[in-house]
């Protein structure tokens, strides 16, 4: 997933008198049918399996019918259409911002995402600190009007002359490579189909002359089984100019089903890495091609190899979790490619190894502390540390190696929009380049305080503690906990200027680092994963009772959100703890456990969260899955699910099935609501005119469960 990583929006804005069930629609009839599934001697009712079928008429009937419910919901609030009509107007007065930057000689390539426009473009600088040089390669808003064609990924060649861009459709994350002149933009005849989906994602790699690429790709119909077509991605070589039937294939009919494939070519074009993950466990085998024609295999599943970038002196360098669960850095020569022959040049610390970045006389070390980040320098061989000062609680998303040694880094905090940072090594002071964002609005009165709440073990979790100064602790205080928890992914600092509308309403955002992330490294990830998941539920639940203890809030004015697994933990909140929070918002969600891995991507998920075939493990699956602990007779909290119809990660009828349940269960007045986008998948992908519709829905949802009907002032 690297991360394939899920990025999440968090907002919330304005409503009136509380909205309860009694202002819509009774909920539409959902008939049970029920079917029975037996594991190592349990039998399972599911009642609701039918939801399963996408393209069942009857299906599609009740999905529109719960959809017209929620529409009917959000139109009654009394300032949902000034919600997103104020969402609108900051969005248009946002700057550009850019991402995913690669560095070729004499060239900048990045992302750019400038509102309003509904997808990000690729374009080229001649340098970070001359905006004037930008020029647009490839603007997929004029490939599409309806601005569901997104960008996935690209890579350019070694010489930037040609980039290989993979471009989807709907949020569909189902790409198709196409190639482009760097200076024209004009499109070359090649295509390549099915090179990206969820959540194995895709990759390129040119190699040295530009007149080929190394790229993945999935099964097509005749190479495998019907069931098997997102599944199995290997290596394949096109030459520009043939046609992609003629393509040869490298490598990978050996690898796991979940294969998840990155590529990466050295500077000189002479040797290339392959990075294979084993789903979405955490895993990764690393194998490389050099001169000597044949793909060498250098490290297995079971090293704990977790990074390998290749240097530009002629090593390459890994981080290693081996005996150090928060992380060490190797150096392996690539003239002898055998793990055994690595030398340890960064050892083991109190912070997280998370990103690594060699340059041509130094090497770049991304570091977590617990959340926020650290930046080190390093020569190649490992020695004279150097710390680059960054801004505290911050963090580092992107680092980024120019051509002359020097780093490029990209850093946010909760309360400064992003920007890109230069640090020459002769200054260690960095310098903000002119790629910086700006925000609509000020957080000039906006503080953060980092906390620690106590879990049900014992174990201290971080909370992102976020509110406008001359904040009161006197427990009326509506407040928005987020967390996530899973997949060895960190949540750290983020700037999102719509929670400015939450702020001005008196309300206080939380972030919590709760375990199943990388904050802490390795073990805080194993912490939380397979058997050990109710970890991560725990320190949720901890975390809201260490606000309502402290008496930032009282469970009547505290509402949770989060998505995709964030979604699975918002759904063991509802079922484990329904009297702890107000309201819930949960996005792209998984519920039902036990069948999670008969969909496509679910089946990547196993080496995080188990599988039902593993007694021990479908044990611990079925002890917290959130569809089958929906229990009769309840008062749920008020409850807002949204899902996509073209999620190709997470299958959008967890949401349906477990909207179906607690319809059926709920005993309290408070409106339980599904709202599903036709337009939009996981997130990934979706045009901002849909991103901005359901951030207004969030919003509205919160502010008038909450009863946030009032701006306030700064005391």
């Amino acid at each position: 997933m690297i991360a394939n990583r899920f990025l999440f929006l968090i907002s919330t804005l304005s409503g009136l008198a509380l909205v309860t069930l009694s202002a819509i629609e009774p909920a539409p009839e959902t008939p049970k049918k029920p079917v029975s599934n037996e594991y190592h001697g349990t039998t399972v009712e599911d009642p609701y399996q039918w939801l399963e079928q996408d393209s069942d008429p009857q299906v599609k009937a009740w999905s529109d019918a719960q959809n017209q419910r929620a529409r009917q919901y959000f139109d009654k609030l009394p300032d949902r259409a000034a919600i997103e009509k104020q969402l609108t107007e900051w969005y248009a007065k946002t700057s550009p911002s850019y991402f995913s930057l690669v560095s070729r000689a004499g060239i900048l390539f990045a992302m750019k995402f400038q509102p309003p426009k509904q997808q990000p473009l690729l374009v080229t600088l001649a340098s970070p600190d001359d905006p004037a040089s930008e020029k647009v390669v490839l603007d997929p808003n004029t490939l599409d009007i309806k601005g569901t064609t997104a960008i996935d990924w690209y890579a350019p060649s070694l010489d930037g002359k040609h980039v290989a861009v993979s471009l989807s459709k709907g949020g569909s994350e189902d790409g198709t490579l196409h190639f482009y002149e760097t200076a024209t933009g004009k499109a070359l005849p090649d295509t390549i189909a099915h090179v990206q989906y969820p959540t194995a994602g895709g990759s390129a790699a040119w190699n040295a002359d530009g007149t080929g690429i190394y790229y993945t790709r999935f099964p097509r119909k005749g190479e495998r089984p019907e069931a098997d077509l997102n599944f199995y991605q290997q290596i394949y070589f096109h030459k520009l100019g043939t046609p992609d039937t003629e393509d040869i294939y490298c490598i990978g009919k050996d690898f796991p089903r979940i294969a998840e494939i990155v590529l990466e070519a050295s500077r000189d074009g002479r040797y290339f890495l392959a990075t294979v993950a084993n789903g979405d466990g955490g895993d990764f085998a690393h194998y490389l091609l050099g001169p000597h024609g044949a793909w060498k295999q250098i490290t297995q599943f079971s090293d704990q190899i977790k990074a390998a970038r290749l240097g530009r002196d002629n090593a390459l360098y890994l981080l290693s979790r081996a005996g150090a669960p928060r992380g060490k850095i190797l150096r392996l020569p690539l003239e002898t490619p055998e793990l055994a022959k690595a030398v340890e040049i960064v050892p083991t610390g109190e912070s997280v190894i998370e990103q690594i970045v060699p340059a041509a006389d130094a090497l770049y070390v991304g570091d977590l502390l617990g959340g926020p980040s650290q930046i080190r320098r390093f020569g190649l061989d490992g020695k004279g540390e150097t710390i680059i000062p960054i801004p505290k609680i911050s963090a580092v998303q992107e680092m980024l190696a120019l051509e002359d040694g020097s780093l490029l880094y990209h850093d946010v905090s909760y309360t400064e929009p992003a920007a890109w940072f230069h640090s020459v090594k002769e200054k260690n002071e960095p310098v903000k380049t002119a790629l910086r964002s700006t925000s609509p609005v000020s957080f000039a009165d906006i503080e953060v305080t980092r906390e620690f709440a106590t879990s049900k073990d014992g174990t201290k979790i971080p909370l992102n503690i976020i509110f406008r100064k001359g904040m009161k602790r006197d427990g009326q205080n509506p407040t928005l906990l987020y967390g996530y928890g899973g997949y060895g992914i960190s949540i750290s600092p983020n700037f999102d200027f719509t929670r400015r509308l939450w702020f001005d309403r008196g309300g206080v955002h939380v972030v919590a680092n709760i375990r199943g992330g990388g904050e802490f490294g390795e073990a805080w990830h194993k912490a939380g994963n397979l058997t050990k998941k109710q970890n991560v539920f725990d320190d949720f639940a901890a975390a809201a009772e260490y606000l309502i203890k402290e008496k930032y809030t009282r469970p009547e004015k505290l509402a949770i959100q989060g998505g995709s697994n964030g979604g699975l933990l918002m759904g063991a909140m509802i079922t484990q703890h329904p009297d702890l929070m107000r309201a819930v918002v949960s996005q792209v969600g998984i519920y039902d456990m036990l069948r999670v891995e008969l969909a496509p991507n679910g089946a990547f998920n196993v080496t995080e969260f188990g599988t039902v075939k593993n007694p021990e493990q479908f044990k611990a699956l079925y002890a917290y899955s959130p569809y089958h602990h929906v229990v009769e007779g309840t008062k749920y909290p008020s409850i807002l699910m949204m899902t996509g119809a073209n999620d190709g990660r997470v299958a959008p009828y967890h949401s349906r099935k477990m909207i179906a349940r607690l319809d059926e269960a709920n005993t309290s007045e408070n409106p339980i609501l599904l709202r599903t986008s036709s337009s939009a998948g996981h997130g990934i992908g979706t045009a901002l005119s849909e991103r901005i519709k359901q951030l207004a829905d969030i919003y509205a949802f919160l502010f008038a469960q909450l009863g946030m009907n009032k701006m306030t002032k700064a005391e």
